[in-house]
């Protein structure tokens, strides 16, 4: 058993509490002096409102190549035996692919790539490890939802994460449309913690990852995150558009009920002295590797 104090505690009561943060948003140097990092402008907006979107980031010939790479990996049937690749609910159709370096050469160089790494290290500090990866299929008329919740409560109950030291980097690999299934954020949210009721029970990721009902906030939470006036807020953009989001910002997506698909890539960054600690804060053990990886060596920008 560990010693660490548990700061934001969940699934601990039959009772849903939102309690304010305790630690700051941005943990790095502001003035980070490399040309891909955010200007002081951005980091104040980041603060303030939990995400960040940067347009055109990556250029059509880079996004064709992810693309491309990302086709492949769905359509070799041979990997979807892997748990790494997860379906929906009630089909074989691919909702998620985990640990993208494990699988893609591509996708590796992709998660040290300096135009995430730089901004990564800005907002937690200088050694950073990859906690999670993973790409988010949405086909047309197929693509099924993500209920509203914060990552970080799921991090911290069943990954270990003492405290929200991490960031979220992601690359539009289609269009991001109001119609497509595309992100959602509620801004500001990310001040306050959602600390939902319930237990854990064993191996819960078999069914959240398909359908997530543990950690998920009530009506009255998302009521109160609105009721000063802040607006449920779609995350659009082109392809190769890059968007940053504070691991405890207030988030979900829709179906996807349009004819045009909806692919996006997640690389998540844990501060190195922010590692999982065993048992976790609300489960009785740590979430298998692809999903919390314990390797906390530093990445190092390409």
């Amino acid at each position: 058993m560990h010693n660490i104090i548990d700061k934001y505690p969940s699934r601990k009561s039959q009772q849903e509490q939102i309690i304010p943060r305790v630690d700051p948003v941005i943990f790095g140097k502001s003035d980070h002096g490399d040309p891909y990092a955010l200007s002081p402008q951005q980091l104040q907006h980041f603060e303030r409102e939990g995400f960040i979107v940067l347009q055109d980031l990556f250029s059509p010939e880079e996004v064709e190549k992810l693309k491309s790479e990302c086709d492949r990996l769905v359509a070799d049937e041979t990997l979807h035996e892997n748990e790494e690749f997860v379906t929906e609910e009630h089909s074989k159709i691919v909702r998620s692919i985990f640990d993208l370096p494990k699988f893609s050469g591509v996708f590796d160089k992709l998660s040290r790539d300096r135009r995430f790494l730089t901004v990564a290290r800005q907002l937690i500090g200088e050694q950073v490890y990859l906690h999670q990866s993973r790409i988010n299929i949405k086909p047309a008329l197929d693509g099924k939802s993500f209920p509203w919740h914060s990552d970080f409560e799921t991090w911290h109950t069943e990954d270990g994460l003492s405290s929200p030291k991490v960031v979220t980097g992601w690359i539009m690999l289609t269009e991001n449309t109001p119609y497509n299934g595309p992100l959602f954020v509620i801004p500001k949210s990310h001040k306050k913690y959602v600390s939902c009721p319930g237990t854990t029970p064993e191996n819960n990721h078999k069914q959240s990852l398909k359908n997530q009902k543990l950690g998920t906030p009530s009506l009255y939470a998302l009521e109160e995150f609105t009721k000063d006036g802040e607006e449920v807020i779609g995350v659009y953009g082109k392809p190769g558009t890059v968007v940053f989001h504070e691991c405890n910002i207030m988030h979900g997506s829709p179906d996807n009920i349009s004819p045009w698909p909806r692919t996006n890539c997640f690389f998540v960054y844990n501060s190195c002295d922010n590692a999982p600690v065993n048992p976790p804060f609300g489960a009785k053990k740590l979430r298998p590797k692809f999903l919390c990886n314990t390797d906390t060596t530093p990445l190092r920008p390409l």
